[in-house]
């Protein structure tokens, strides 16, 4: 476990280090980490700080993000098909983007769109919340999120068909594609204390994911009060994928690729998954983002493109190991 944790920490360092060199602009190494040290106020720093530095942070906290709350999924739902989007609240932030930029919000505010996006996510947990109930099994779970997902799916769709112009429907369009072209620290410090708090949530799961491989019954034997771990599996799910869907757009398959090729090197051990997750998704979605900076230098390749390219054939191998065990 030991070598796996440096491991993914050196992989993660060593790509943020990537990502910090990666860009159009031609900078040498020693230059650009001088400009990044030690600041000033001439072109290359601005690069570094105000450009490269705020999506290298973003792409390693919205990957560890999706990360950990896909593994948290997978292990509550003892579903290896789990992932975050399952509960309705990265297609309801995408709602609230939407009618940011369909009404002007958007564009009469610099953060009317990551904070329309957030009320957004805070509406679908208080959906789900009600209609799966305070005792409701996991399948009454995953049947409110795709009812809330489906409602939020529709009325994106209501919206994009009202658009006044092809071009304000173009430019929604794009940003459902998710990116993290063009952002700054704002964005960062507006996700971070969201994304803390669904750290710390999901983080303290560990034991009664564990407890909860053996059966409910069992786990409440143990001690483990399931009603309230649900609710704070939730909660730290919205707060981590409402923030990150608000500053950067719906990233998908990250959540459910990490923890399926992470899992048979942590063993059948949900709360080893859940940090090693953040990890594999933190370097994940950095891998990406540097990817779309390298295929495609002259095209706008957009980072939730990319991720479900590598994903869905993923999720097709699940689905077909899944029906050859059971044949």
């Amino acid at each position: 476990m030991t070598r796996l944790a440096v491991a993914l920490i050196l992989l993660v360092g060593g790509l943020f280090v990537v990502s910090m060199l990666t860009g159009p602009a031609n900078l040498g190494v020693a230059e650009s980490m001088a400009a990044l040290v030690h600041g000033g106020d001439g072109p290359l720093a601005l690069v570094m700080r105000e450009i490269r530095l705020p999506r290298a942070v973003l792409a390693v906290m919205i990957g560890a993000s999706l990360g950990l709350s896909g593994a948290a999924m997978q292990g509550y739902l003892r579903n290896p098909l789990a992932e975050p989007g399952l509960i309705g609240v990265s297609g309801s932030a995408a709602l609230g983007a939407v009618i940011a930029l369909q009404t002007g919000l958007a564009a009469s505010f610099a953060l009317g769109l990551p904070l329309a996006a957030l009320l957004g996510a805070l509406i679908a947990v208080l959906l789900v919340m009600v209609l799966a109930g305070p005792r409701g099994s996991s399948l009454t779970l995953i049947l409110a999120g795709i009812a809330v997902s489906a409602l939020a799916a529709a009325l994106t769709s209501l919206v994009l068909n009202l658009s006044p112009n092809p071009f304000a429907a173009s430019e929604v369009v794009f940003w459902m594609m998710g990116s993290l072209a063009d952002r700054s620290m704002k964005h960062v410090w507006l996700a971070l204390p969201f994304m803390m708090v669904g750290w710390v949530l999901l983080g303290r799961l560990g034991r009664g994911l564990d407890a909860l491989t053996l059966g409910e019954d069992a786990a409440q034997a143990m001690g483990i009060r399931v009603e309230r771990l649900r609710l704070h599996l939730i909660l730290g799910t919205a707060c981590v994928v409402g923030a990150g869907t608000a500053v950067a757009g719906a990233i998908g398959f990250v959540g459910l690729v990490v923890p399926h090729i992470l899992r048979p090197l942590v063993g059948a051990h949900p709360s080893r998954l859940l940090w090693a997750s953040a990890l594999g998704g933190a370097a994940m979605v950095l891998a990406a983002d540097i990817a779309v900076r390298v295929v495609l230098p002259t095209r706008d390749l957009k980072l939730g493109v990319l991720t479900a390219l590598v994903g869905a054939p993923l999720f097709l191998h699940l689905i077909l190991k899944l029906r050859r065990e059971r044949i």
